[in-house]
């Protein structure tokens, strides 16, 4: 897969070799529950040979975080301490 780093108008397609992968925009879409989900302007990347595609990797971050179920929901689970913590809690507690 790519990275960010990879700035160029084209690479060498990771599938099949003969061809050049360019940047391009493209509809991405998905299916969240039964629901379709279609995206467009998605960045990607297509081999002129054999068409393969690369997503974004930035971008696919992006949408997950999006689509999450619990994005822009308050987080309320607090952080459960280790034994060693909650030893060491413990002993500060008591100390005078």
């Amino acid at each position: 897969m790519m990275n960010e780093s990879t700035d160029r108008n084209t690479i060498p397609c990771t599938e099949c070799q003969a061809g050049q992968m360019h940047r391009s925009y493209v509809t991405y879409f998905t299916w969240m529950g039964d629901e379709l989900i279609s995206v467009p302007d998605f960045p990607a990347w297509i081999c002129d040979v054999c068409g393969r595609r690369e997503y974004d990797p930035y971008a696919m971050n992006q949408l997950n975080l999006l689509l999450n179920p619990s994005a822009g929901k308050p987080n309320h689970h607090r952080r459960k301490l280790r034994p060693q913590q909650q030893s060491k809690k413990n002993s500060r507690a008591s100390r005078p």
